[in-house]
């Protein structure tokens, strides 16, 4: 898997378009990790969009590359962000971490594998058991139609 360097503009506010943009997902995406991640607190403009710092960005960035490239599940993520906040003592901790991204999206994970049941054959006793059914449903079928 080829990975680049995200580039963040200097700025100091992106709205959730741009982010998006940035980071190759949809706005709901972003919104979901919103709920998921406490630590993505962005503020909202008067007319009530979403303007995330660049702390938040790059927080974002970080999250996209634990659960897309490190395949982490969102706790695993939560408890690796905690994790890495508390060795490095807190807001530090996102600036010091790797900001990269696969250059392309991830594959969606495989389908399961159908596993076909072998075509086996009715041992004799079986036989004997499926033709006494046979016989059992064909004289209640005679039954039904006097």
């Amino acid at each position: 898997m080829i990975i680049k360097t995200v580039v963040i503009p200097n700025k100091l506010y992106f709205r959730i378009g741009e982010v998006a943009d940035l980071l190759g997902v949809k706005p709901y995406v972003l919104r979901y990790w919103e709920t998921e991640f406490p630590d993505i607190k962005p503020a909202k403009s008067k007319s009530g969009q979403r303007l995330y710092k660049r702390r938040d960005v790059e927080l974002l960035v970080r999250i996209k590359q634990l659960l897309y490239l490190e395949r982490f599940t969102i706790n695993g993520a939560r408890k690796r962000l905690k994790d890495v906040m508390r060795e490095n003592r807190g807001h530090e901790a996102v600036h010091q971490m790797p900001l990269e991204l696969p250059k392309e999206e991830m594959p969606s994970p495989p389908r399961p594998k159908r596993i076909s049941q072998p075509q086996s054959q009715p041992t004799l006793d079986n036989r004997k058991i499926l033709f006494k059914i046979k016989r059992d449903l064909e004289s209640i079928l005679d039954a039904l139609k006097i």
